[in-house]
């Protein structure tokens, strides 16, 4: 009925050769996300410090810099050169969201100094929106 398989199948041959392309593991992989989402966040809030400069801003930064500087090996992050004009209301639902993010992504890593600063950085972000909305 049917005629049997004569060739090897394509699975066992590749199984033994070496890949051409080089795997990341999940961690590596999570780490990668992290410090994306983390450099996002870093350059709202940029935008933000030159809307709105205070010094929780300017903490925040420096922290978010120091965070993605660290998930990536000693690679300093793109800092923002912000032009000053936008609005505060969505620059903040952004950042809250990008924190959002990080949050989920540092969870499943298990960082829990990210963790820390993305919950802080949502709170601060859901508040100050709230303000700049009233």
């Amino acid at each position: 009925m049917y005629e049997p398989i004569r060739t090897k199948s394509v699975h066992s041959t590749m199984a033994g050769t070496t890949s051409d392309f080089p795997h990341r593991s999940r961690e590596e992989e999570l780490d990668i996300q992290l410090a994306g989402h983390l450099s996002a966040l870093l350059a709202v809030t940029d935008a933000l410090r030159s809307l709105q400069p205070a010094e929780d801003l300017d903490a925040a930064a420096e922290r978010l810099a120091e965070q993605v500087t660290r998930l990536r090996g000693g690679g300093t992050p793109v800092r923002a050169v912000a032009s000053g004009t936008g609005d505060s209301a969505a620059l903040h639902e952004r950042a809250h969201a990008l924190a959002g993010r990080a949050l989920v992504v540092a969870a499943s890593r298990a960082d829990t100094a990210v963790a820390i600063l993305a919950a802080e950085r949502m709170d601060a972000h859901s508040a100050a929106r709230s303000a700049a909305l009233a």
